[in-house]
Formats: C-alpha cells, structure tokens, sequence
C-alpha cells in the first residue's frame, strides 16, 4: 500500500508539473521523442567557442592509498574555419595551470597564447607522426611560472591534455572521414556503433623523453546515443563512448644511457553532451582507470602504479572565460 501511495503521489507531480505521465506500457510511436531521429554528423554552427578542460590524476599505492592529485586545467579558444574564412579552426590555448599533489596553482608560461591549427581531416598521423598534428616541440623543457622545471613524466601528461580535448571533441564528437563509423551513424536513441578508432594503435612518443615504438592500442571502442538532456539550457544529445580493453608500452629515457620500459592497460569511457541545435560539445565527462608496471634496469627490477583519471570539459561563455 505505501508504495502504491508514493507512485500515485509521483504521478499526481508530475501532472502538477505539466509533465505526461508515462506508463509501463507505452510504445516508441514515431512522433514520440523515444522515436525520433538525429543528424549529429550536421556541420557546427560558425560561431567562436570557449572552453575550460580540468583534468584529475588520482595517484594510488597498491594497498589502495591515495598518494596524491595533479589538477591541470587549460582553457581553449576555438575560431572555426566558418568564422575566419581559413581552412582550419584556429586554436588558442589562453592559459594553462596545473597543481601537483596539492602545491599552489601555477601557469606554464610556454603554452600561454599558444595557437595552433585543428583542420577536418587533423583526426590522426600528420607526416611527423604527431597525433592529431600536435607539435611535440612545444613540450620540450617545459618550466613553470616559477622557473621550476616540470619532470618528464608531467610534462607527459600536460601535452596529453590536448589529446584527451580533441579526442573527445573532434575525434569521437565530429563524423569520421574515409571508412568507419562515427557519431553520424547514431540515429536513434539506443543506437551503438564501432567507432572508425577502435583497435587503433597511435604512437604515444613525445620529444626526447618519450622514445619511439611507445604505442596506445585501443580495444573495441563504442559509441552509444543514450538520450537527451540539457546543459546551460541548450538541448544536448548524451552520446556515451567506451575504449574497452585498451594496452599501452612506453619507452621513456630520464637520461641519456638509461631506457625505462612500461606497460600496462586502461579502461576509459565518458560522456559527450553535443548541442542538438549547433553540434558543438557543451560538456564532456571522462573516467579511466590506468594500471602500470615499470620494468628497472636496477632493483627494484618492477614498480607498479594506479592512477585514475576523471576529466570535465566545459564549453562556457566568453564572459566567463575572460574571468578564469
């Protein structure tokens, strides 16, 4: 009976609110929303975008000890091709910060009103072998504001930052040219593909710390329109994507005559909040669980690590942009 009496109270709510009631029988008719069909695959809307990304990297020990968190956040401009007339979007990174275990927030002065070019076809290896055509160069002997030195290892993870924003952005978020599937073949709610990225294996080398044959092989990765839902007010599509059993190996050199193996496998997924009327991004969500064993050409011969990841990407107004 009490339970009765709270469905019959969420229901009598709901008509209160001018909501329709939906029963345990109702059918997706073609006029319902359940029925109707997207084109997320339709060109952007030629308008400036803003956006701050803030990643999180949660350091565990084996035995489940939080070690530490790095915060890093950049806040992107972006002026499409639409707007200046070129034939790629224009990039500006207007600031980066980034915290280590909780130290004070500070910039990197190198990346500060750094512009780069995001073209359609910028989705994979450019003839340097750079992903995405992201210039290594930018994150060799990167320094804070403070004239410290930021380690290898972190620097790493700052140019990362740039993959982790246009991977989800434009890679998962934008249609896929050539052969493959990508956020266009999503129709209807509940639709899922294979997308064009999954059992990829991008190099992952950077500069002179990161060596070449360091490789990330994606698994199977999905994408899924799971509904809708709205973000700042703007009626957003929720695609959700999936990296399954994902791999990686790095060959890292903290010096010159000394090499430093790593592998290991990472689990990532997330959600995409697209805006339905201009197909822009509003919110981006990323979880991903990363585990690690360290080969040593000295004892200890292994170490073995846990980070988890947690990212928010954010499209915001130019006012609040210009406040951050």
């Amino acid at each position: 009976m009490k339970t009765l009496t709270m469905l019959a109270f969420c229901s009598l709510a709901l008509v209160l609110a001018g909501l329709p009631v939906l029963h345990a029988q109702c059918t997706v008719e073609k006029d319902c929303i359940l029925g109707r069909t997207f084109d997320l695959g339709a060109g952007r809307s030629a308008e400036v975008q803003y956006f701050v990304m803030t990643s999180k990297l949660i350091n565990y020990a084996l035995d489940g000890t939080r070690l530490g968190t790095d915060t890093m956040r950049i806040h992107l401009k972006c002026v499409p091709a639409g707007v200046s007339g070129r034939q790629a979007d224009q990039y500006t990174c207007a600031k980066f910060t980034i915290e280590f275990a909780g130290s004070p927030e500070v910039e990197v002065p190198a990346l500060r009103n750094w512009t780069y070019d995001f073209g359609p076809l910028m989705t994979g290896i450019d003839e340097k072998g750079q992903v995405f055509g992201i210039d290594h160069a930018k994150f060799e002997n990167l320094v804070d504001a403070n004239g410290k030195p930021i380690s290898p290892d972190k620097s790493y993870h700052v140019y990362n930052a740039f993959i982790d924003f246009h991977g989800f952005c434009n890679a998962f978020a934008c249609p896929m040219p050539g052969e493959g599937k990508g956020i266009e073949d999503l129709k209807r709610i509940g639709d899922r593909i294979v997308h064009a990225a999954a059992f990829s294996e991008p190099p992952v080398n950077l500069g002179s710390n990161v060596g070449e044959g360091s490789t990330f092989k994606n698994g199977e990765v999905t994408l899924a329109l799971k509904g809708l839902s709205a973000v700042d007010g703007r009626a957003c599509a929720i695609v959700a994507y999936d990296s399954g059993a994902s791999s990686f190996q790095m060959k890292m050199k903290p010096m010159p005559n000394m090499e430093i193996q790593s592998v290991g496998s990472s689990h990532y997924q997330g959600d995409l909040y697209v805006d339905l009327a201009t197909r822009w991004v509003r919110k981006a969500t990323m979880y991903e669980l990363v585990v690690t064993e360290t080969r040593l050409p000295m004892p200890p011969d292994k170490i073995n690590s846990v980070i988890e990841r947690d990212i928010v990407i954010r499209n915001v107004t130019e006012q609040e942009f210009q406040a951050r």
